[in-house]
């Protein structure tokens, strides 16, 4: 029994020595580990550290920033992300502007055309985007038997009935959008991608 209480006294006394010795005091800093992971050594747009001192106990030279500093003395109030002109609109590297389709029905959206030409790259991009993007819940022939779709239920057989003749803007507006059971995938694939796909689908899957 003793022993036991000695075991467990010196256990103690070893958790106190070392809460104590991470205590920061004095001259002392104290430690931070993986201290990379805190604070970014490149450019953050969250985070600002302005102090060029900051961290150069790390810094094999005394002239230069320390570490740590990640502030952009470039930019005003040295941001990291410049904002953008007043009173301009965005555009992507097609010269396009963002979709939105507030004011419109689904049914003007149908009016919408393609502003790439249909070659043998952009279907083999369309191809590879269908399979990352759509063949999970519409399947690889677009017959709406994926693994996903079987769960789901519902999802569209991209070969049969009215989906034939849907013009392009109705089905870029859909992966735009979403529309009854699949939902927007505007946030996650760019208009020139959507067009890839939508292209594929035509020529391809509803080609077959």
């Amino acid at each position: 029994m003793k022993i036991r209480h000695s075991i467990v006294y010196l256990m103690l006394v070893g958790l106190s020595l070392g809460l104590l010795s991470c205590s920061a005091s004095g001259d002392h800093p104290g430690y931070e580990y993986a201290p990379q992971m805190y604070n970014s050594v490149p450019y953050e747009p969250l985070t600002q550290i302005v102090d060029e001192e900051e961290g150069t106990w790390l810094s094999s030279r005394e002239d230069e920033k320390g570490e740590f500093f990640n502030s952009n003395i470039n930019n005003p109030n040295r941001m990291n992300m410049r904002e953008p002109v007043p009173n301009t609109v965005p555009r992507n590297k097609e010269g396009m502007l963002p979709y939105r389709l507030k004011a419109f029905e689904l049914e003007e959206a149908a009016n919408r055309t393609s502003p790439f030409e249909v070659d043998d790259e952009l279907l083999a991009e369309g191809r590879v985007l269908y399979q990352q993007y759509c063949s999970t819940c519409h399947g690889a022939g677009g017959e709406g038997d994926g693994k996903a779709g079987e769960v789901i239920g519902g999802v569209a057989n991209l070969k049969g009935g009215a989906y034939i003749n849907l013009p392009e803007g109705h089905i870029f507006h859909v992966i735009m959008k979403g529309k009854g059971r699949m939902g927007a995938h505007g946030s996650q694939i760019t208009q020139e991608n959507i067009w890839k796909i939508v292209h594929f689908v035509k020529q391809e899957i509803q080609a077959q």
